[in-house]
C-alpha cells in the first residue's frame, strides 16, 4: 500500500488545483497542532544545537512514556528509519505481516533482504529472524495485544533478529503501544510525528529501542540528521499533553461522524484507527472515480478492488461535502 496525500496524478486526471480538492487520502489529522509563528521564525537561521536536540527527546521520552531502560533516537521523518532498519539489522530474511504499509517490504528488498509476505505476526516468527508489522496496521486498523507482541519478541531473539513495530498510527490509542516492552527484547518501534500532530511537513520520526540499537541507527543518521524547526516544533508540540488528550476525543467523534456518512453513503464500514476508515463497496472503483469528478480523493487498493480508505476531512463542511457526493449521481 502506497502513501497518500499527493494529489499530481488526481489533478492531471480530473483537473482543478489543490484548493478545490479535499483531500481525504492521507492519514494525516486534518487540524495540526497551531504552530506559533515566534517558534518557526527562530530557529532557521542557526545550527541545531545539543540542547534542542535533548530537549526534543526528553519531551518525546514523556510524551511515549519511554521506559528508563529503552532509548529513543530521532529522525528526518519515519520513512528514513524504514529505509536505514534494512541496512542496520543483523542478516537474515524479513516477514512483513500484511497487507500492509508497502515502503516497509520495498525497503527490505532494496537492501537485499529477502522478504515473506505473512497474514499473521504467528506466521511471521516461523519463517524469519526478522519480523515487521503495522500496530494500528495500516489500512485496517488491526492491533496485536501485548501478549501476542512479547511472545513474538521472544521467538525473534532467539532467532537473532529484530522485531519492528511501525506504531505511526497509536497516538489516538496510546493504550495499544508496545513501547513499555522496549529495551530488553529485540523490539524497534517507530513513532511518527507528523500523522496525529498535522504537521507532516516537519518531516519528524523517533525509534525507540534498546541503547546498543538506538546508537546504531544515530550513528548512521549522522549530525544534524533534524533540521532546527523539526526539533523546536517537536519539542513544544510534544509538551502540549493537553492538546494531545484533547485532539484524540475530537478525532474520535469525527471519525464517528465519518462513519455514519459513509454506511449512509452505501459502503460497509470495515474499521480504521482514528485517524482513517476502512470501507468496503462492490463497485469500489466507480465510487472513487465519482468522487474523484467531484475532486474528493479517497484511497484505492492493489490488493483489494472492493476497499477504499478515507482520512478525516477538517471539519462538518467537509463532510457534509463528502456525504452529497456519495448520495449524488454525477
Amino acid at each position: 500500500m502506497k502513501h497518500g496525500g499527493d494529489l499530481s496524478d488526481a489533478i492531471a486526471q480530473y483537473g482543478g488545483g489543490p484548493p478545490a480538492w479535499l483531500d481525504l487520502s492521507t492519514g494525516i489529522n486534518p487540524c495540526p497542532w497551531p504552530v506559533p509563528a515566534i517558534l518557526a521564525a527562530e530557529v532557521w537561521q542557526r545550527l541545531p544545537s545539543r540542547a534542542d536536540h535533548e530537549a526534543l527527546i526528553a519531551a518525546a521520552r514523556a510524551a511515549y512514556h519511554v521506559p528508563a531502560h529503552a532509548d529513543i533516537v530521532a529522525a528526518p521523518g519515519t520513512q528514513g528509519l524504514i529505509q536505514w532498519l534494512p541496512h542496520l539489522a543483523p542478516p537474515g530474511a524479513v516477514a512483513v505481516v500484511g497487507p500492509t504499509y508497502s515502503e516497509h517490504a520495498i525497503a527490505w528488498r532494496a537492501a537485499g533482504r529477502d522478504v515473506i509476505d505473512v497474514d499473521s505476526i504467528e506466521a511471521a516468527v516461523a519463517r524469519a529472524p526478522h519480523v515487521v508489522v503495522v500496530n494500528p496496521n495500516n489500512p485496517d486498523g488491526r492491533i496485536i495485544d501485548h501478549p501476542s507482541v512479547m511472545q513474538a519478541a521472544r521467538a525473534v531473539q532467539r532467532n537473532g533478529g529484530w522485531l519492528v513495530i511501525d506504531e505511526a498510527f497509536v497516538d489516538t490509542s496510546p493504550r495499544s503501544s508496545a513501547v513499555a516492552l522496549c529495551g530488553d527484547d529485540p523490539i524497534v518501534i517507530l513513532r511518527s510525528f507528523g500523522k496525529f500532530y498535522g504537521l507532516a511537513g516537519i518531516r519528524l520520526g523517533f525509534a525507540i529501542a534498546a541503547p546498543s540499537v538506538t546508537k546504531t541507527i544515530a550513528a548512521a543518521l549522522g549530525p544534524w540528521s533534524c533540521s532546527g524547526p523539526a526539533l523546536a516544533i517537536g519539542t513544544a508540540a510534544l509538551r502540549d499533553h493537553e492538546w494531545a488528550e484533547q485532539t484524540r476525543g475530537d478525532l474520535r467523534e469525527m471519525a464517528q461522524a465519518m462513519d455514519r456518512v459513509l454506511t449512509r453513503g452505501g459502503l460497509e464500514l470495515i474499521d480504521g484507527t482514528a485517524l482513517f476508515r476502512l470501507a468496503r463497496h462492490h463497485d469500489a472503483a466507480v465510487v472513487h472515480a465519482r468522487l474523484a469528478r467531484q475532486h474528493i480523493w479517497c484511497r484505492r487498493f492493489d490488493h483489494a478492488d472492493d476497499l477504499l480508505r478515507f482520512g478525516l476531512p477538517p471539519d462538518m463542511a467537509a463532510l457534509d461535502r463528502l456525504a452529497a457526493a456519495l448520495g449524488s449521481d454525477a
